[in-house]
């Protein structure tokens, strides 16, 4: 099947915070959109909500816990306290 080149307009700041959300899934804005369109045609209806299933302090905090892993079996291994952990969740 044959593609076109599809054109829209998007406020630059949205289309900034569109790729890097893309990109944090793992696809690019044009496969975003063509399982759009795609799922569109199929269900004849607005389908479906890609939602972030990490939040940013997801990552943070699962490095976190490897650290005080690491550090059970290394002293030297750098970590912050339990205060400071969640002082720095607030600040996510």
């Amino acid at each position: 099947m044959s593609t076109i080149t599809f054109s829209i307009r998007l406020e630059e700041d949205v289309k900034k915070q569109l790729d890097e959300f893309c990109a944090k899934m793992g696809i690019s804005t044009n496969a975003a959109f063509s399982l759009f369109a795609n799922k569109v045609v199929m269900e004849k209806r607005i389908p479906f909500e890609i939602a972030d299933t990490q939040p940013p302090y997801h990552q943070w905090i699962s490095a976190q816990l490897k650290e005080r892993e690491k550090r059970a079996v290394d002293p030297d291994t750098a970590w912050y306290s339990h205060e400071e952990f969640w002082q720095k969740v607030k600040e996510l």
